[in-house]
């Protein structure tokens, strides 16, 4: 058979949708698809580019793989762009001299950076964001620069801004327009937004045209601006906007717009009828949407289109919510109000920096737009209601007035969405989408992500697309179960304040009183780390040894070949040369591999079982203890050199890092804890990335909460400045106790944060106001902690029946001969299957020998 063939210029987030869309397609096979990038990687995720500053890999932004393709049959070519078009003999000519013919032609180029034409902007460390490149030249230059300007205030700008922030440097906003995000926000939002942003110490400048960019005097560049002033900088990263990609078409007779743009019609097909545009280098009735849902509503026309489909693209909407430096922002519909007759209703918090605007219709039937900076909680009610056109209630400004507490919901509730309704803009994901994965066995929202897409991609839409799968389980009978297993008919948190309230010391204790059965490996560990957290007892204790997971049963964490490994604890990274050695000794006695751990730890590998105690006491005779490593627990607190020997240092955080360790340490929790102090925003200690931040500033200490820089980054919120020492440790003793309480079995901070109801704002007033009356409860559970610490080896090694569970073999104190190890780079590592295989069968010939 003769396969269409279809080829894609551009394998970017849209070229890639592209892809998919005709895989999906019913006679996939009969099309042979060939993408061409001129970047050296497969497509990634743009949106979130900054994640890359709080810890995110290349890799871990990759939305497709060399695997998956390869899977498929789709042909790809990177670093190789497409230099010209031959659309008489349809085939494409790359500059390598590589030709390939086509049937269809996708142009999914996207779109550059605009930098503007100002004197010197083509000098080094002048930058553009948008590649995964560009964040490595950026990081380059950020180690050798102090004060970094970005100029753009719109929606990149303040990407580009918060990248620069997590990188430690003096960050500053330059804006061409009289507000930040200017195309979003009005003038109220805009000005709520920039004093939000200027509290967290960036520096915005509004109403700024850039004359000249020369050599400084205090820095390395001065920027010299129209009005008169200037600012001196050692690093430019041009962010003003981006211009569609449509160079091209320009070159061979392709329609583009006046002002840019490769011209399609509602098939997304342009003037060259075999030849399609999607995504941001294309022009739909006068308007490039640089947006990525939009860019993926056209990959699906157009897949459509070429397999015979009936697929339109009429226009998208351009709603936007997103967190700007830790500001929630949201825009929806005509914004700014400039549909003929609208009215609007302003609702301003100056004390908590809250800015909400509706703009509805003359007759106060429709909503058309709104903002929200501060609070976008309402954002995907009012986003509904603007797009399906919906009635509003009878007096609108319930819907972005904050309710009386015990008074009514101002919300309209998902029931009154049409099934028709976008909840997921970006893969186009309608109600009655998730409402049918739920009626077909979806009950979570993790199950609704793989059944529909919804909340795959920005992530926006993910509380409403749960408030649409509770809404329809309800709607079908089924009880949203939370229970934490079949033994217990009980959250978690729930089971916290029965140990807490009724004083309960054991497991059988506890299933005696409020479950049934004996337990399981769910509710056993749980209950194993509720009772630690309260009561702080020996986890090896004969009430608890019988409910730990392998982990914690053995204090040590299992490898992938049943050896263990062992984690001393270094606190605050700070360790004497003699310690060092010690370290060394232990490892070289027991031929143990040994690394650097991210956590200013060493890792020892390759310990057997029975050589767990026999390595511990030499490591505490030798002053160290347990690091926990093993447990869900405060795991470490990572820090840099600060004021005594940084000559940026503004506080000492090494001795405020090993002030922290020593209070937490050996705190059990839902889940592993990791804390970090950096000693100026600089941030080489990456404490923002950590469940519990601290950096300092000439005002005292800023604390961070709820970040995570693992599977699933998250960069931590700023909960609090210019905090003394004192200060410092009680919020952070309140946090970790409310966390303890009120998290989930397994619950990271993160996620924890994400599903708080009130989110960051919540939390203070628990923390900061004692809301809930509850801040000396929980100071004082927390110095209980701290007052019984124990170190769970030194209690361990202390006892010998205790000793004794270490055995490999309950008759001997042999080792596992089947555990095989081959030398690399001068230290052990795990035999793999063919080196055991090859073990196995060499000491077969010897035995017949």
């Amino acid at each position: 058979m003769n396969k269409q063939k279809i080829v894609v210029i551009g394998n970017g987030m849209v070229g890639h949708k592209f892809i998919e869309n005709m895989l999906a397609q019913e006679k996939s096979e009969a099309f042979e698809l060939t993408t061409f990038s001129e970047e050296p990687r497969l497509a990634y995720d743009r949106v979130q580019l900054s994640s890359y500053f709080s810890g995110a890999s290349a890799e871990d932004l990759m939305l497709t793989s060399a695997a998956y393709y390869r899977d498929r049959d789709v042909n790809y070519v990177l670093n190789d762009k497409v230099a010209a078009i031959d659309t008489a003999n349809n085939k494409v000519l790359t500059e390598s001299g590589l030709e390939q013919p086509y049937d269809k032609l996708i142009l999914a180029t996207g779109s550059f950076p605009f930098v503007p034409p100002i004197p010197g902007h083509e000098q080094a460390h002048c930058l553009v964001y948008r590649t995964i490149e560009d964040l490595e030249a950026i990081t380059e230059s950020a180690k050798q620069s102090q004060v970094g300007v970005v100029v753009g205030g719109g929606l990149l700008g303040l990407e580009a801004a918060n990248a620069l922030k997590n990188l430690g440097l003096d960050v500053h906003v330059v804006e061409f327009a009289p507000r930040l995000m200017a195309v979003q926000l009005d003038e109220g939002g805009g000005q709520v937004l920039q004093d939000k942003i200027e509290a967290l110490g960036v520096n915005v400048h509004t109403d700024k045209n850039t004359r000249e960019i020369v050599a400084g005097e205090g820095a390395r560049y001065r920027m010299n601006f129209a009005d008169g002033s200037h600012l001196e900088t050692d690093m430019i990263l041009f962010s003003a906007g981006i211009r569609p990609q449509d160079e091209l078409a320009r070159k061979h007779g392709i329609a583009v717009g006046e002002r840019g743009g490769i011209v399609i019609d509602n098939n997304c097909q342009t003037s060259v009828e075999n030849i399609y545009a999607i995504g941001e280098c294309a022009l739909w009735n006068n308007r490039i949407f640089g947006l990525v849902a939009p860019g993926y509503a056209m990959a699906k026309v157009a897949a459509s289109h070429i397999a015979g489909g009936t697929e339109q693209f009429t226009g998208a909407d351009m709603s936007t919510k997103l967190k700007l430096l830790g500001v929630d922002v949201a825009s929806v519909g005509d914004a700014h109000g400039r549909s003929p007759g609208c009215k609007s209703y302003v609702y301003q918090d100056g004390i908590n920096g809250v800015y909400k605007r509706m703009v509805i219709s003359e007759d106060n039937r429709k909503l058309l737009g709104a903002v929200l900076v501060g609070d976008v909680d309402t954002y995907g009610t009012l986003q509904q209601m603007c797009v399906n056109a919906l009635d509003l209630p009878e007096e609108p400004e319930v819907l972005i007035v904050p309710s009386v507490e015990g008074g009514a919901s101002s919300g309209m509730g998902v029931d009154a969405l049409p099934d028709s309704a976008h909840i997921c803009t970006c893969n186009e994901v309608t109600k009655g989408q998730i409402c049918s994965a739920v009626s077909e066995g979806a009950t979570t929202i993790g199950a609704i992500k793989s059944a529909t897409k919804a909340g795959t991609s920005c992530g926006g839409c993910v509380a409403l697309a749960t408030q649409v799968m509770n809404a329809e389980l309800l709607n079908l009978g089924v009880e949203v179960n939370t229970d934490i297993c079949e033994h217990f008919p009980h959250t978690r948190q729930e089971l916290y304040h029965m140990v807490r309230v009724e004083q309960i010391k054991s497991f059988d204790a506890l299933i005696e009183r409020h479950g049934k059965g004996l337990g399981c490996d769910i509710c056993k560990p749980t209950v194993a780390s509720i009772l630690a957290s309260c009561w702080n007892q020996y986890v090896l204790d004969d009430q608890l040894a019988g409910l730990q997971d392998t982990n914690d049963h053995f204090m040590a964490n299992m490898q992938k070949n049943g050896t263990y490994s062992i984690v001393p604890r270094i606190a605050g990274g700070e360790i004497t040369p003699d310690k060092l050695i010690a370290i060394g000794q232990v490892a070289k006695k027991y031929n143990l591999y040994t690394k650097i751990t991210g956590g200013q730890r060493i890792d020892m590998f390759g310990a057997q079982q029975n050589e767990l105690p026999l390595i511990w006491k030499e490591l505490i005779d030798a002053g160290f203890e347990t690091g926990h490593a093993y447990g869900k627990a405060v795991r470490t607190v990572k820090s840099c050199v600060g004021s005594t020997w940084c000559r940026y240092g503004m506080l000492d955080s090494v001795a405020m890092a090993i002030n922290i360790e020593q209070r937490y340490k050996g705190l059990r929790a839902p889940h592993k804890l990791k804390f970090a102090v950096s000693g100026c925003t600089r941030e080489c200690a990456e404490a923002q990335s950590k469940d519990v931040g601290v950096i300092a500033t000439a005002d005292g200490w800023s604390l961070y909460f709820c970040g995570n820089g693992g599977m699933k980054p998250r960069h931590a919120d700023l909960f609090a400045t210019g905090l003394d020492d004192k200060t410092l440790i009680q919020y952070i003793d309140r946090f970790l106790m409310f966390y303890v309480r009120t998290a989930d079995r397994l619950q990271r901070t993160s996620t924890w944060m994400e599903n708080l109801e009130g989110g960051l704002d919540y939390l203070r007033t628990v923390v900061i106001e004692d809301k809930l009356n509850i801040c000396e409860e929980l100071e004082r559970e927390m110095s209980h902690v701290v007052g019984t610490y124990q170190c769970e080896w030194r209690t361990t090694i202390e006892d010998p029946e205790k000793v004794k569970r270490f055995r490999t073999f309950v008759n001997s104190d042999e080792k596992d001969s089947t555990v095989l190890f081959v030398e690399e780079r001068e230290q052990i590592r795990p035999a793999n299957e063919d080196e055991r295989l090859h073990f196995v069968a060499s000491q077969s010939t010897d035995k017949i020998a």
